[in-house]
């Protein structure tokens, strides 16, 4: 039997499963197409043979002519502007000298050097394609300008500068990308760099700003959809510069033609472009909602892991699924390592694997212009690594590869933000409110709350000040009679850890798979065992805030803030002023002979960091504070005017227990120093997960606090306060009662609101004799002594069960509250009640 070859064929041809051409060694030949009409086949759906596009050259688009736009004031020797003429030169100087560039003075090394592309000057209606005809003429006026008017202008614009020739080489860098662009839709190149100046990416239909006079990215794809109609018909536009291209978003917010991704740093409105611009929820409006995607980083310092995760889990799965026909990097450098502006990682390593990435989309047709980009060496070595993979050369390892926890937690929010329009992007967001429900955080707190109540009876402590936030209801409890104990501890901390595996396809999880760990419970359990009282304060993650009722925006009058927000210290504030409501109502009024603890877990320790600060002399009434750190700043204790010891009390009366992997740690390490003394006593703690570190150092935390307090002797005291602890609550007098559980609530009557609440209390008040201590009433300065009974002699009823009958308002205003609020195990224990 003759051998034969089966070569596979034609398989792009719709509907067809591919076309056998078999090869017979004795000359005869079979062919499926020979048979069949000729007419019937569509010649143009068959592809080229070979390799069509990896034979032509990549472009370069190069002219120094761009150089002319430079400060008026440079020329007299001052400083110059960071948008140096010089960026581009330095630039094409590196690729020449790695021989890919025919110039003089220079060796080719390659077999296909890159092919010149010329620069020529944009025309007035290709500018107008995207600014306004105001726009335009402003920058033409610069050009007959003074000097003197020339340097006025760009002291009261917003960061820009002209001379006499900055309009020239505007037009010159607009036109540059425009002849760029068309290089690689005609196919004269398979891709190309586009080495130009000024920038473009900020620079908006109505103005100028940013170092960018027009915007060249933005005109050159109008310009390639214009000419080549449906061949052109989605581009994207895929920005890595440092700083949002606020120009681009606005160019194309309503356009679902034209897909903008930016990857920039934010920090939350505060860097540059500054404002809400560019947050991950600026998706687009109208049509071009979903086609506007922000990845705004929380800091600086972002490097190759968080670049490299940003394409992997974002930018690539989104491009793929638009399927542009031409992509333009708005590239600019300024996140390399090295810039100074920019405050980035970035390696050129990175810069070559994220063009690799983009070479596999729109049949490798890329156009790279520059943007920013301020230090020469970073610049000129991100330029040529990326050229030489537009060229064919494989990107260079990276080194680091693990994103940041920051990135991660910014990348998995804009993937929840994008699942609403697009199919590729998981797990989707959550639909809250649609269907009903409750925050899983209120549940969890009124299960903690009932369980401390079980357990220690633990209840709630009022907050009764309008101008604290109302997210901190129900979060602040005390431990029984822990106003009559000698020693206090105060424990701030964040709710507890969730351990989930996320659903990939939607928002629901299975409570079955999901558990919580809570390392509060360990801490308190053992305060009240040793007959300390205690204070219980969980800080929610998202605190919300209240605008000014006068401000017009309704639609941002309740805003949710994260409480660790990099971006606004709002949230933080509010904790803040909760935790000098406690201090001041709850703990300075009674005495603590034996001194207080103040604990602070996760970012919760904010609050404790801003009360020893910041609260006048409160060190004396202080044994010492202990804080658990895994990924938050730390915090120091400066000298102040309100306590000026403070700084050196707490270098020796402090245990902060840090996770192995904080910055702390590798910033002392780069440095070959020890932490500063004000971050106070610092621990390694081996552990990375706040409740697992808070479980690992319970015993050395309670070894301290017996260091710096004789708790036997204590303990002995308070024998006459009976602790309730789990294995007691058969005895507990408390069991079966009224408030062996939290009591419910129910609203006002409207005969109950026209009483004054000091009248409610004498008349609900039960008799009694004895000396039960009353606990201070929140938001005045006068409290009742230890030791005595109010209103001749009469216990008020607690809150709780004035509540449950009514009685009281639900809330007070800081001018009108409730006299007392003793608790219910005070009535229970309180002789002859």
């Amino acid at each position: 039997m003759a051998s034969v070859d089966v070569k596979m064929v034609d398989m792009d041809i719709p509907n067809q499963m591919g076309a056998l051409k078999v090869d017979s060694t004795s000359g005869e030949e079979m062919n499926d197409y020979e048979s069949t009409d000729e007419s019937s086949v569509d010649e143009s759906s068959f592809q080229p043979r070979g390799l069509t596009t990896r034979e032509l050259p990549t472009g370069l688009c190069y002219d120094e002519r761009m150089r002319y736009h430079a400060e008026v004031s440079a020329l007299s020797a001052e400083a110059v502007h960071p948008e140096d003429p010089r960026r581009i030169y330095y630039i094409y100087k590196e690729l020449c000298e790695a021989g890919l560039v025919v110039a003089k003075g220079f060796d080719v090394m390659v077999e296909q050097p890159l092919l010149r592309i010329d620069a020529r000057e944009a025309t007035e209606d290709e500018i107008r394609l995207i600014h306004t005809d105001e726009q335009y003429r402003f920058v033409q006026h610069t050009s007959r300008m003074t000097n003197e008017e020339l340097i006025d202008l760009a002291e009261h614009g917003d960061s820009i500068y002209f001379n006499k020739l900055s309009y020239f080489s505007g037009l010159l860098s607009a036109g540059g990308a425009i002849e760029t662009c068309k290089a690689v839709m005609e196919g004269r190149v398979k891709n190309a760099i586009a080495v130009i100046r000024p920038p473009g990416h900020h620079a908006e239909a109505e103005q100028p700003m940013g170092f960018c006079l027009f915007n060249n990215t933005c005109i050159a794809s109008k310009v390639c959809q214009k000419l080549y109609d449906m061949k052109c018909r989605k581009v994207l536009i895929l920005d890595w510069d440092v700083h949002h291209g606020n120009g681009c978003q606005k160019s194309f917010y309503n356009d679902p033609n034209i897909l903008y991704i930016s990857l920039h740093v934010h920090m939350g409105g505060k860097f540059y472009p500054s404002g809400p611009e560019g947050g991950m929820d600026r998706c687009g409006v109208g049509a071009g909602e979903g086609y506007n995607v922000n990845i705004p980083w929380e800091t600086k310092g972002m490097g190759d892991g968080d670049y490299m995760y940003a394409f992997q889990h974002v930018v690539m799965p989104i491009a793929t699924s638009f399927d542009p026909d031409l992509v333009i990097v708005s590239a600019g450098f300024d996140a390399a390592a090295g810039d100074e502006l920019g405050g980035c990682n970035v390696t050129p390593a990175c810069y070559a694997h994220m063009t690799h990435m983009l070479m596999s989309l729109a049949q490798g047709r890329v156009a790279v212009c520059l943007e920013g980009g301020y230090n020469f060496r970073a610049i000129s070595r991100s330029a040529l690594a990326v050229t030489r993979t537009l060229m064919g050369e494989p990107p260079d390892r990276l080194e680091a590869t693990s994103a940041t926890d920051s990135a991660v937690r910014v990348i998995e929010d804009v993937k929840k933000t994008q699942s609403r329009y697009w199919r590729c992007m998981y797990p989707r967001a959550p639909t809250s409110g649609i269907y009903g429900g409750e925050r899983l955080h209120d549940i969890i707190r009124a299960y903690q709350a009932q369980n401390l109540f079980n357990k220690y009876k633990l209840t709630e402590l009022l907050i009764l000040r309008d101008k604290i936030s109302k997210s901190f209801d129900k979060q602040v409890l005390g431990s029984i009679s822990y106003e009559r104990r000698k020693h206090l501890i105060v424990f701030f901390h964040d709710p507890p850890d969730l351990l989930t595996g996320n659903n990939p396809l939607a928002a629901q999880q299975k409570p079955h798979d999901t558990w919580m760990l809570d390392g509060s419970q360990a801490y308190i359990q053992s305060a009240v065992k040793h007959g300390i009282g205690v204070i219980d304060v969980n800080i929610p993650e998202f605190i919300t805030i209240t605008a000014d009722p006068s401000v017009d925006d309704k639609k941002h009058a309740h805003q949710e803030i994260a409480y660790n927000s990099h971006y606004t210290d709002a949230a933080r504030t509010e904790g803040e002023k909760l935790a000098s409501y406690i201090w001041e109502n709850y703990i300075e009024p009674y005495d603590f002979e034996g001194g207080i603890w103040l604990i602070g877990a996760g970012s919760a320790f904010h609050a404790v960091w801003k009360l020893v600060t910041e609260k006048e002399n409160i060190h004396t009434r202080l044994n010492g504070v202990i804080g658990f750190n895994c990924d938050h700043p730390a915090r120091q204790i400066n000298p102040n005017s309100n306590n000026a010891y403070a700084s050196s009390w707490f270098r020796e009366h402090s245990r902060i227990y840090v996770a192995k992997n904080h910055e702390i740690w590798r910033r002392a390490e780069q440095l070959g120093k020890t932490p500063s003394k004000r971050y106070g006593k610092l621990f390694k703690s081996p552990e990375t997960m706040l409740n697992s570190m808070m479980q690992k150092h319970l015993p050395e935390v309670f070894d301290f606090i017996r260091e710096t307090a004789n708790l036997q002797a204590d303990s002995d005291s308070d024998a006459d306060l009976p602790i309730p602890m789990p294995e007691d609550e058969g005895n507990s007098p408390l069991k079966g009662s009224a408030f062996s559980s939290p009591p419910q609530t129910r609203p006002l009557t409207a005969a109950a609101t026209a009483q004054s609440s000091a009248a409610l209390r004498g008349a609900l008040s039960p008799p009694a004799t004895g000396n039960a201590a009353q606990r201070p009433s929140p938001g005045t300065n006068t409290y009742p002594q230890q030791g005595t009974t109010p209103l001749g002699g009469r216990s008020p009823l607690p809150p709780p069960a004035q509540r449950a009958l009514g009685t009281i308002p639900q809330s007070h205003s800081p001018t009108s509250p409730p006299a007392y609020l003793t608790r219910p195990e005070q009535q229970q224990h309180d002789p002859g009640s």
